[in-house]
């Protein structure tokens, strides 16, 4: 079995946590796209999606780009991939009420208990813990191109 999350979903997550790490300023596709390395017009595909929801609103002019709506606190991985993928549930006849079996079906248990998992973890974390854990892991790098000598700053 695989329950695969597409590109859109997680380039929304990666989008979403890019708006995040810079509070205060509006953040253009472009800078999005360079510092995530996906593709402008993916990101702009993506971005309309996040604006029809409410979750970014957006400033044109030179000083324009995307913020985030609410505080990073407020959005869930849950909420973004909803958005973005659909329905998660691991297999089709769980969201499927035209099934026959449904009723009857003893493996639906695991299916159920499967897709409550996956929901509680994705409603679980925050956009905030995704920039604390951001911060944290580029502290790291940090700390690790300094201990060998290196740095990877451009």
């Amino acid at each position: 079995m695989s329950m695969k999350i597409s590109t859109k979903g997680r380039y929304a997550l990666r989008m979403m946590l890019e708006f995040a790490l810079h509070p205060g300023e509006y953040t253009k596709i472009n800078q999005v796209s360079e510092r995530q390395q996906i593709s402008d017009k993916y990101l702009e595909q993506i971005v309309t999606i996040l604006s029809r929801a409410g979750y970014v609103k957006s400033v044109r002019g030179a000083q324009g780009g995307y913020h985030l709506t609410k505080d990073p606190s407020e959005y869930t991985v849950g909420m973004i991939l909803t958005l973005t993928e659909g329905n998660l549930a691991p297999v089709s006849c769980m969201d499927d009420a035209t099934c026959a079996r449904s009723e009857y079906c003893s493996s639906r248990m695991v299916w159920k208990k499967l897709d409550d998992s996956i929901r509680q973890v994705l409603d679980s974390i925050t956009l905030a813990d995704l920039v604390e854990e951001q911060k944290r892991l580029n502290e790291e790098m940090k700390e690790k191109e300094h201990r060998n000598g290196v740095s990877y700053d451009t």
